[in-house]
């Protein structure tokens, strides 16, 4: 009998004695252990597995449970003899920061701070201990939601002092999402005070610990050494692009054929793989996300389940506020098309949107991209060629894209309708609005000047084009054809269905009396420069070929 599916279940426990689906990952348990680290961080995507997996190294090694042969008799680790005497025999302290997003410092410190005092709740009983000292008791009465930063950084590493000596061995700890308050800080704005915490929180639980035996931290992204490491030298990194845990998070493509085949659905396989394959785990490829493969599983229906999860603000933000490269490579994804990208081995959040390769970097580490070559390794920055993971990523994007332009007062896909029919009026009016709408959503900040303001606006007016009319025409912008460049160029996938050309100028004042001057060089740069070449060349009849030269002034446009 096939094994129900408890969507959303990360208590390891819970999943076993209920005999719910899962698949087996307790090989991790040895790998890990055999590999001496002493400090561990694991980046791997969202809903990849990583707080399933530390629950499960929770419930092997903690030993306030007794329940190890109970939970692990018929998995692989117990069929290692020498892991089974390590069950259940070290204290365990397990915290997660995946609550922790609060919207300033000061909620964001204390949603940390409960989870410190919650711990102490779990361990009152060592009070009673005879080694317990007045001081001890006093720091331990001090662990409170009111505490000050020297007690709160502080006070996990006691934490461990203590139990080390009650339990006469030294503590295992394992920390989810250790990362999330860190992004949250990017996004609201208080990067500098929640890294000087943390770092210092970080600094005594696990550089100057010597009651901590070992540790595991999971996030999505590396964060660079210098804003919250920069005191861990005993850090082993396991990334995306440099993983030695390859198969132990997201499922390989052999689980993922036998857990079809469990549940009748051996025939859906291709499609399964266009939707959720794609991620690469170190030199592992075909690697599924196992959220959406269970997702699947449980339901029988294809969808977006992982992009549903995730809180793409940051992914939105970024990409949205880029500069014209960023676009035009994201233009080049949606198309099914690899880019090259510098890639960072650490991303560095407060300088991630003063460089392309901070946002590609992010973009891979979330697993929103995929490496598809590797072009150059040396250094600290490497090169990859790179594309969107699978299908559901695709649709992420699209959906991100389109909510740029939504809006009450924004009618969008009226203004695709007036482009199809030639209506100029009705485009003057609706792409007005549309530009009054979302300039300020495309500038990236004071330093943008007028005359860049339009350029980013334009690469993202592209996308959205991109998106509305992905099934009717291919889209380019900043293309060579004829003797130059066109701005935008719709071409259409029917050869009989109207093409566009569209040139976009910044009025200057100088040299042009009004918008009505622009439009008409944007137009005559059109033919002077024969922008039209490509699409004959490719049979587009010249008699349904269309010309548009869209005339910027500030937030004014004319549309000719």
């Amino acid at each position: 009998m096939r094994s129900e599916i408890s969507i959303g279940n990360q208590d390891f426990a819970a999943i076993i004695e209920n005999n719910y689906f899962y698949v087996d990952k307790t090989e991790f348990i040895k790998s890990w252990w055999e590999s001496g680290d002493v400090v561990t961080l694991i980046t791997r995507p969202r809903r990849f597995g990583k707080t399933l997996n530390l629950s499960m190294m929770e419930h092997f090694f903690s030993n306030k449970y007794q329940d190890g042969v109970n939970l692990f008799k018929n998995l692989d680790i117990w069929k290692h003899r020498e892991y089974q005497k390590l069950a259940n025999q070290y204290p365990v302290i397990f915290l997660s920061f995946a609550s922790v997003k609060g919207t300033s410092f000061e909620t964001a410190r204390q949603q940390i701070i409960q989870q410190i005092v919650g711990l102490y709740r779990n361990y009152n009983h060592i009070l009673d201990a005879p080694f317990i000292t007045q001081m001890d008791r006093s720091f331990w009465n001090m662990v409170s939601y009111d505490m000050n930063d020297a007690i709160a950084t502080d006070a996990i590493r006691f934490l461990c002092e203590m139990l080390c000596k009650y339990y006469e061995r030294k503590v295992l700890i394992f920390m989810d999402e250790y990362d999330t308050p860190i992004q949250e800080a990017y996004v609201d704005g208080f990067w500098n005070e929640m890294t000087g915490f943390v770092r210092n929180l970080f600094n005594a639980t696990f550089k100057t610990n010597r009651y901590l035996e070992r540790a595991i931290l999971t996030g999505i992204t590396r964060i660079s050494k210098e804003s919250i490491f920069s005191d861990l030298n005993n850090l082993k990194v396991d990334t995306i692009t440099n993983a030695r845990y390859e198969n132990d998070f997201g499922f390989t493509e052999k689980e993922v054929r036998e857990a079809l085949s469990n549940y009748d659905m051996e025939d859906s396989f291709s499609d399964v793989k266009k939707w959720y394959d794609g991620f690469k785990i170190g030199s592992k490829a075909d690697i599924y996300n196992p959220w959406s493969v269970t997702q699947y599983l449980d339901s029988g229906k294809l969808d977006d389940y992982w992009a549903n999860t995730s809180e793409n603000s940051l992914i939105d933000k970024l990409i949205k506020e880029s500069g014209v490269n960023v676009k035009t490579a994201v233009e080049s994804l949606l198309k099914g098309e690899a880019v090259e990208a510098l890639i960072d081995d650490e991303i560095v959040f407060n300088l991630i949107d003063k460089n392309e390769s901070g946002i590609f970097s992010l973009l891979l580490a979330a697993g929103y991209l995929r490496v598809v070559d590797v072009l150059q390794e040396q250094g600290v920055r490497k090169k990859y060629s790179v594309a969107l993971t699978n299908l559901e990523v695709k649709h992420t994007f699209d959906d991100m894209i389109k909510r740029w332009f939504e809006g009450d007062n924004v009618g969008y896909n009226d203004f695709i309708k007036a482009l199809l029919q030639n209506d100029v009026k009705y485009m003057n009016r609706f792409m007005n609005d549309i530009a009054l709408n979302t300039f300020s959503v495309f500038d990236v900040g004071k330093g943008v000047s007028n005359r860049r303001e339009p350029e980013r606006f334009y690469h993202g007016f592209v996308l959205g084009l991109m998106v509305d009319l992905a099934d009717k025409y291919l889209i380019t912008s900043n293309r060579e054809s004829g003797f130059g460049r066109y701005d935008v160029c719709l071409e259409p996938k029917e050869k009989s269905d109207p093409a566009y050309v569209i040139e976009f100028k910044v009025h200057d004042c100088e040299d042009e009396k009004d918008l009505q001057e622009t439009v008409k060089k944007a137009l005559k740069q059109i033919e002077d420069k024969n922008y039209d070449a490509a699409l004959i060349s490719r049979g587009v009849n010249k008699d349904r070929i269309f010309h548009y030269g869209f005339a910027f002034e500030g937030k004014k446009v004319l549309i000719g």
